[in-house]
């Protein structure tokens, strides 16, 4: 199935992608109290896995995304399939199996539980904000409280959801040196940047969106890792 674009007058301004939904990164940032020995950018990982293996799906074909501007206030994204990499059921499993290899290298098998509800809590948090798009299984009904039809009210819980999560990381860490505390505070203004930036026009094309993905959730990833191993978790 190939990937498709609806065509639309680009230079309407409207809603931008969307993809950098911060409450994700706010229960990676509150996780770290009960996983302390794992590193921020797993955390991170968990908390985005269905946003990480997304884009390589829609390259293989396997699920389908469409840019249709005004589909939503909010996200001009049309979720036209994507039930192994969004729905209920897949994501509980891929959540297990990335919580026994998490729990395998910090030899903790209390990993298995937590990292599964990362994993499964991007389906809840995805269930309020999407249009009924959310499968629960491939091939079954699609649900969604539909937030993103409110563009003050996605804010509104975005950013509560953000500064409480960030909130919880400071707590549960502190810094050892300037990379831990710079590095830290830094990350968390270019992630307000970016989403802010993302309010703006839509991507040009779905190549372009996907090329976003991959690169973007790759260099937030490692910088995660790099400041979170200049902080120490709080016993």
């Amino acid at each position: 199935m190939p990937l498709t674009i609806v065509e639309t007058d680009l230079h309407v301004r409207r809603r931008g992608d969307g993809l950098l939904f911060i409450g994700h990164f706010a229960l990676g940032f509150a996780a770290k109290r009960a996983a302390p020995r794992l590193s921020l950018a797993v955390l991170f990982a968990a908390a985005q896995l269905a946003d990480l293996m997304w884009p390589f799906l829609l390259v293989l074909g396997i699920e389908q995304v469409r840019i249709d501007p005004g589909i939503t206030a909010f996200t001009p994204l049309d979720f036209v399939s994507y039930p192994y990499s969004h729905s209920l059921l897949f994501l509980t499993i891929w959540g297990v199996l990335f919580g026994l290899i998490c729990a395998g290298v910090v030899r903790d098998r209390r990993m298995v539980g937590w990292i599964a509800a990362l994993v499964v809590s991007h389906w809840v948090l995805d269930w309020i904000t999407h249009r009924p798009d959310m499968p629960l299984y491939p091939g079954s009904e699609k649900l969604g409280l539909g937030l993103w039809n409110s563009v003050p009210g996605t804010i509104a819980v975005e950013l509560t959801l953000f500064a409480a999560g960030v909130w919880a990381y400071v707590r549960a860490t502190r810094a050892r040196d300037r990379v831990g505390r710079l590095g830290f505070a830094a990350f968390v203004g270019f992630l307000l940047a970016t989403y802010a930036v993302s309010l703006g026009p839509p991507p040009p094309s779905v190549t372009v969106l996907i090329v976003f993905a991959v690169v973007g959730a790759g260099l937030l990833l490692i910088w995660a890792l790099w400041f979170d191993r200049h902080r120490t978790p709080i016993i």
